[in-house]
């Protein structure tokens, strides 16, 4: 165990945790709705630190990120837990482990090794990812500060549920995030997710305020969140708000966990979805989980394919520089 950090105390030995939106306040000997932050006596303190549930050496475009490093490796690590509850949640064996199983569990592995064997393995970064990195924040903070000094990046792949002052803290160490925007309706985050709309869309701003190279993420579930009025909303935001060079990446859908009563997204949902985010402005619009033309990246000024992908392998990359080949326009992204 390891003393949490953005917690105040109050009465009674009750503590308010302000690490995420989510503003559990926790009495003696309970934890808040991550199910890894224990009041222990009127100190908050983490369950998971250097307790990682999952290692993994991953494409960097599994994460998704397209406009990242491309063709690049990353060492992916995560932790037990989760502040959301998600009820489609495709790891939900270990980011709802302590709420389901009523348990912890994980493998000891201290910050300084986990940049040792990202290093050893090739990778460029390290990712933060599967469960939410917000609820193992001081693990990542510190594996993040001794990976930055190694030469490695780093990533979050995200829910976008944190508080302003932790994103604030780690963002000199963060280069890059994808950020989850489930949808553009708050009845669907509280009914869906056990969370609320807005902190998500004041993260993703203070996301792109801060500098760090972002992406964003919509899982597209028939019957929930398809229509043409909710992913119009999500493009919209993302266009008006984050930027019109800011990736949306619109995924496919399988039944699992508690939501198996919803089919498979259909190819052409997908493809609707895609029409309604460049038809709001957006420049790069890509089909998750469905390999094929809507995984490339074009130029947003002469619409030659810059980078031509199939799942998660670049097959070409035909930017030099960040720049397109034919008409020189440069593509917004971290290409080294």
């Amino acid at each position: 165990m390891k003393e949490a950090s953005f917690y105040t105390k109050a009465a009674e030995n009750t503590v308010h945790c302000g690490l995420c939106a989510q503003h559990c306040r926790i009495k003696p000997g309970a934890v808040g709705t991550c199910g890894v932050r224990r009041n222990d006596g009127g100190t908050l303190v983490t369950l998971v630190y250097g307790l990682t549930v999952a290692e993994n050496v991953d494409p960097i475009e599994k994460k998704p990120l397209f406009h990242f490093l491309p063709g690049s490796r990353s060492f992916s690590i995560a932790t037990a837990g989760c502040n959301f509850r998600c009820r489609h949640c495709q790891n939900a064996d270990i980011s709802q482990m302590p709420r389901d199983a009523g348990r912890i569990l994980g493998s000891p592995l201290a910050p300084a090794e986990v940049v040792s064997r990202a290093r050893a393995a090739g990778c460029a970064s390290i990712s933060y990812t599967y469960t939410e990195p917000t609820i193992f924040f001081e693990y990542a903070f510190d594996t993040a500060a001794l990976a930055r000094q190694a030469g490695l990046k780093n990533v979050f792949v995200t829910n976008g549920y944190i508080t302003a002052e932790p994103l604030r803290a780690i963002a000199p160490h963060l280069d890059a995030a994808n950020v989850d925007l489930k949808s553009s309706s708050d009845e669907f985050y509280k009914r869906v997710c056990g969370a609320r709309l807005q902190p998500v869309l004041d993260a993703l701003k203070l996301y792109r305020e801060l500098g760090i190279w972002l992406e964003v993420t919509t899982l597209v579930i028939p019957g929930e969140n398809d229509s043409d009025e909710d992913l119009g909303g999500c493009a919209r935001f993302i266009a008006e708000e984050l930027g019109r060079d800011v990736p949306w990446h619109v995924s496919a859908f399988h039944p699992t966990y508690l939501l198996t009563n919803r089919p498979r997204t259909p190819a052409e949902t997908l493809q609707r979805a895609r029409r309604i985010g460049l038809d709001a402005g957006l420049h790069f619009v890509y089909e998750g989980n469905l390999p094929g033309e809507g995984e490339t990246t074009f130029c947003p000024a002469c619409g030659k394919p810059g980078i031509v992908r199939f799942g998660f392998a670049v097959r070409e990359n035909r930017l030099r520089g960040g720049r397109c080949p034919d008409c020189n326009t440069s593509v917004a992204g971290v290409w080294a």
